[in-house]
């Protein structure tokens, strides 16, 4: 009996095809990682992507090939963990918010409001024992999470004053779909409205909605503070990815071509994280400097007052992401 054979029969055809589908090609000279995702080229997660696949070719002599997919090539959102865990794909990078479908809703812990201050705090999880402890959550999914890429810290706009919580009282806030941002607005006492990204910009412009949320690059880049009068420099929410790899594939590796791999997205990791920040400050100031926007800095009293009144939606929260796990990201940051 064939070591194949011996596969199927022990575990069964469908979970033995999955298997052998993601085992990388060792018996061969080169090695093929897909790597899809469903943003552009010229993106953070995009730039990153493609430096991975330089250092990792380059690291490894060409043993390694990376096949990038961007802008949905393959697969979309709703898509593309599925085809990881069957092997189809080899590594992707979707929004941390995206995790919950996968049955790892912990990963929703990025999406609470107020929990970080800064990329200080961001790190205090991202690279400490919360955020291990989140990446090792998805070993029982067949994925192993390799790292964290930013998109970066949301500002509030509006077509009116948005400095403090009371400010939102009846507004019409446009989010994307999650129960978390949805329970923020509450909070605030404001109506979240659901609505496509592409859609944004016209719905600001005509009055449907009255304001929105998002990071500075992607407010810029869709011409958001065109038709926004007011934005607060909040940083009231994070928007970002983790880039996770068919577990079973990248078990098979060579334990010296995966050290190679490790150092090429430990680098890339550094070289995504960088233009992300880069990119964000410069849409800010181009923001500033379009003079279309009135921008407010957050103070460290208003951020207090910011907190109180949002601090019941990581209380409402707490089961889905997890107490403890809750408990030990307070911990971490400081909060008491």
């Amino acid at each position: 009996m064939t070591a194949i054979q011996t596969i199927f029969k022990a575990v069964g055809a469908a979970t033995a095809l999955s298997i052998w589908l993601a085992m990388p090609a060792v018996a061969q000279d080169q090695i093929t990682i897909k790597f899809s995702h469903v943003v552009a080229p010229d993106t953070p997660k995009g730039k990153g992507a493609e430096k991975f696949k330089e250092l990792a070719e380059q690291y490894t002599d060409g043993q390694v090939k990376v096949e990038i997919y961007p802008n949905s090539q393959l697969y979309k959102d709703k898509e593309e963990l599925e085809a990881l865990q069957l092997g189809a794909v080899q590594m992707l990078a979707p929004s941390l918010a995206k995790f919950g479908p996968l049955g790892v809703p912990e990963f929703e812990l990025f999406d609470l409001p107020m929990l970080f201050k800064d990329r200080n705090d961001l790190v205090k999880i991202t690279e400490g024992e919360v955020g291990r402890q989140l990446m090792s959550n998805l070993d029982a999914k067949g994925v192993t999470g390799l790292a964290y890429w930013d998109n970066g810290f949301k500002i509030m706009t509006g077509n009116f004053p948005v400095n403090m919580p009371d400010d939102f009282l009846g507004r019409k806030m446009r989010i994307q779909s999650s129960k978390i941002l949805e329970a923020q607005f509450e909070a605030l006492g404001a109506v979240p409205q659901v609505m496509a990204f592409s859609e944004v910009y016209q719905a600001l412009q005509t009055g449907v909605v009255d304001g929105t949320e998002n990071t500075p690059s992607n407010t810029y880049t869709q011409r958001v503070n065109e038709v926004q009068k007011f934005a607060n420099v909040s940083n009231h929410g994070y928007i970002g990815y983790a880039v996770i790899v068919n577990k079973a594939f990248w078990d098979g590796l060579p334990e010296d071509v995966r050290a190679e791999l490790d150092k090429a997205m430990a680098e890339a990791t550094t070289y995504a994280n960088d233009i992300a920040q880069e990119e964000n400050e410069a849409a800010l100031q181009a923001m500033r400097d379009a003079g279309t926007t009135e921008f407010h800095d957050m103070t460290e009293d208003e951020r207090a007052a910011w907190f109180k009144v949002l601090r019941p939606v990581h209380d409402k929260m707490a089961d889905r992401i997890g107490k403890d796990l809750l408990q030990q990201a307070y911990a971490a940051l400081g909060i008491e």
